[in-house]
């Protein structure tokens, strides 16, 4: 990275930390620093679970204790054990709590509409898709990818939302039982991998690679959730599997497609890949690709 980059960053974190009003001790002119007033909007109307509260917002858990202890004492949320394990905490807003989170939602619009009134209609537009995209791009950074075990639950749900979405848009459905599906064994090491990501905490995508002895490379269910496309997670899937790949001594990584899923065939070939002659007998396949992979020293 450029030094003039980390510059850029820099300032731009000291312009938005000053505007949006996070360095005194009462945001939004409340009775409360921006910490609490952050933890009040993401408890909302229906409650968290204190460990969910801390995977979002990225806390230790003394930190968000102490976050915790201050809004009790306040009246603002209870914090109680769950009645069937009482090692999971909710926290949930009093109707105090309620009260001042609406106050200091109607004071978060008026602060955005502050930043927004001077500027021209042609200026807020550019504002306004300059902060999505920032958004987007910050949100893309946060999330991580983990090797897991293929029963692992997170694992599970997310190749259930992918069973799911190919059932809705196969022209055929999508029956597990019928496709080549790998068996766990075949994505556990040293025989493959299984990546799950996860956004704040939470699995929203997941991709397995087959590492057969003496055979190419083979990714097998990659799938991103709604929610987290278009944050460039199928592409940073493929690069990471790639590495793995090529780290193992695969001089080729291939895959195979549906004819309906024209963004991933679309992905696929900007990645490097190329269409090959069907190399096995997936029911569910219309396309085959194939990419050569520069063998690399592990790490």
């Amino acid at each position: 990275m450029a030094d003039v980059q980390i510059d850029q960053v820099r300032r731009f974190n000291r312009t938005v930390t000053e505007r949006v009003g996070v360095l005194c001790d009462h945001y939004l002119g409340r009775d409360r620093p921006v910490g609490e007033a952050r933890l009040l909007w993401e408890i909302g109307e229906q409650g968290q679970d204190v460990r969910r509260l801390r995977e979002r917002l990225g806390l230790d858990s003394g930190y968000i204790s102490r976050l915790l202890r201050s809004l009790e004492a306040a009246g603002l949320v209870t914090v109680e054990p769950h009645p069937r394990d009482r090692r999971v905490r909710t926290v949930r807003l009093t109707g105090t709590g309620r009260a001042e989170r609406a106050v200091l939602d109607g004071r978060s619009d008026e602060l955005a509409g502050s930043m927004l009134e001077p500027l021209n209609s042609a200026q807020r537009a550019r504002l306004v898709a300059a902060m999505a995209e920032v958004d987007r791009l910050l949100t893309a950074g946060t999330v991580t990818l983990d090797t897991v075990d293929p029963d692992h639950p997170d694992a599970r749900h997310c190749l259930q939302g992918y069973f799911t979405e190919l059932q809705e848009r196969f022209y055929t459905g999508f029956d597990p039982a019928r496709s080549l599906l790998p068996d766990a064994g075949e994505l556990r090491p040293p025989s493959g991998l299984f990546l799950v990501a996860r956004l704040q905490g939470e699995a929203v995508g997941c991709a397995g690679l087959k590492l057969p002895a003496g055979a190419p490379a083979e990714i097998k269910r990659m799938w991103v959730a709604p929610r987290a496309r278009g944050l460039g997670l199928a592409r940073r899937f493929l690069t990471e599997l790639e590495t793995r790949a090529a780290r193992h001594g695969s001089a080729t990584l291939r895959l195979d497609t549906n004819k309906a899923l024209t963004a991933a065939i679309g992905l696929y070939r900007s990645f490097g890949f190329e269409e090959v002659p069907a190399f096995n007998d997936e029911p569910y396949a219309h396309h085959w690709f194939e990419k050569s992979v520069a063998a690399r020293r592990p790490e």
